[in-house]
């Protein structure tokens, strides 16, 4: 029922807002007489062609300053091709340009401080949009993004290469999302976090500089940027979000500093070229499963502090890489599974190793076990064992071979089941012990 009642509210705003609205050189505006703002309404008629709204507007011998569009003031306005929005506007509200299909470019003042839900949200052919000050575009708090225009112009010229200014301390949601004009991105020391989605989608981005200031990376902040072939994460990192570098299917190289405790789920996932890993904390940090998924690293190398090369080795999602070797380029030597013994006493064959835990591989050979057709059978009575033991983590051990013969008197079986007689019951019997042990 409440969002029934808030769909309502959100349908009804802009017919309110247009009745009690007063048109001035063609655009509808709600005038507040006791701050004298005016914030800009939706036009019964549609607004069409382009839109240039005033910083001030003067109303019965009163000047009003324009502070703030109103939700769904351009809505539907399908005829709409561009629109300028002033210095003086601060913000931009819920759905306030949806569905214009006609809208192509975008020019918006540097005291924008938010951008409302859906405010940008079907707009099709837009593919520009033009500041005038980078930082205080890094600043602004989106609440939803410009899905379709991949390109951000600075005064007047588009942004390729992108120098963070010094004043700029953070980096807001989605700020450059879907901006494919991006080759390069700069950020400066000031900065200490980079918001969610705030380069997602940026598929021409090629290079980016991660200062030591950082101190987390939001989720799906470089989302779906495939032109990226390294990324270098910085020692003051502590946090990488979720989704924060999916789909970065160029990227072949990850090194990832000293400081990190969290990583994210899918934080890297789909990084299909993918070859090496440099993390340079000695402690695991705490990974999600699936950190790594469908990148592949069952082929490729990680990179990790010698002293912490076991640790790794013994936590998901570290453990599946297939090679890992120490941050100084050694790579040291892997644990090999100490040769087994074999022995068979009181009828049991039995295995044994010295390094614990191990699994035996074992495998059986009767030179008597084949098909005959002759009506006489000559019978060698010799058995052959190998075995060889292994263990997760561990080389597998040297492969041991021993031969077992019928009443060979230095070992052999002999009289295995015990009624005088070495015959070809002790055979039956001899096959049966060690294919029991070979379990």
């Amino acid at each position: 029922m409440k969002k029934q009642f808030l769909l309502l509210v959100m349908i009804l705003l802009p017919m309110v807002a247009s009745a009690d609205a007063v048109q001035i050189d063609g655009i509808y505006y709600v005038l507040n007489t006791e701050g004298n703002v005016a914030v800009v309404a939706s036009n019964p008629n549609y607004y069409s062609g382009n839109v240039n709204i005033p910083e001030k507007v003067n109303y019965k011998r009163t000047e009003y300053s324009v502070t703030s569009i109103g939700g769904f003031a351009f809505e539907n306005c399908s005829g709409l091709t561009s629109v300028t929005i002033p210095n003086s506007v601060t913000s931009i509200g819920e759905w306030t340009f949806y569905n214009c299909t006609g809208l192509t470019s975008v020019t918006i003042g540097n005291s924008v401080k938010s951008i409302g839900n859906y405010a940008f949200e079907g707009c099709s052919g837009l593919t520009s949009v033009y500041i005038s000050d980078l930082a205080a575009w890094c600043n602004v708090a989106f609440s939803s993004s410009f899905n379709y225009a991949h390109h951000l112009f600075l005064n007047g010229k588009e942004i390729k290469d992108l120098v963070i200014p010094n004043s700029v301390t953070s980096i807001g949601w989605g700020a450059f999302r879907y901006c494919s004009g991006l080759t390069s991105v700069t950020i400066p020391n000031s900065v200490t976090s980079i918001g969610g989605s705030a380069f997602s989608g940026c598929s021409g981005l090629t290079s980016v500089t991660i200062p030591n200031s950082m101190t987390s990376i939001g989720n799906w902040a470089f989302n779906h940027c495939s032109g990226l072939t390294s990324i270098t994460i910085p020692n003051s990192v502590t946090s990488i979000g979720n989704y924060a570098f999916r789909n970065c299917s160029g990227l072949t190289s990850i090194t990832i500093g000293s400081g990190i405790k969290n990583i994210g789920f899918l934080a890297f996932a789909s990084c299909a070229e993918l070859t090496d890993v440099y993390c340079y904390a000695e402690s695991v940090p705490s990974t999600e499963s699936d950190a790594f998924e469908k990148s592949y690293i069952d082929y490729a190398t990680l990179h990790v502090p010698v002293a912490s090369i076991d640790a790794y080795k013994a936590a998901v999602p570290w453990s599946s890489f297939k090679t890992f070797m120490g941050l100084d380029g050694t790579n040291p030597e892997t644990k090999k599974c100490a040769t087994p013994t074999i022995s068979f006493a009181n009828g049991e064959l039995e295995f044994i190793c010295e390094t614990e835990d191990v699994e035996f591989v074992s495998e059986v050979t009767v030179s008597d076990a084949k098909k005959n057709y002759s009506s006489k059978v000559s019978l060698t009575g010799v058995y052959k064992v190998s075995v060889y033991a292994t263990r997760a983590g561990y080389e597998n051990s040297d492969v041991v071979t021993e031969e077992f013969k019928l009443g060979d008197g230095g070992g052999g079986i002999g009289d295995v089941n015990g009624d005088g007689v070495i015959d070809v019951a002790d055979v039956v019997a001899v096959v049966n012990i060690i294919l029991k042990g070979g379990d």
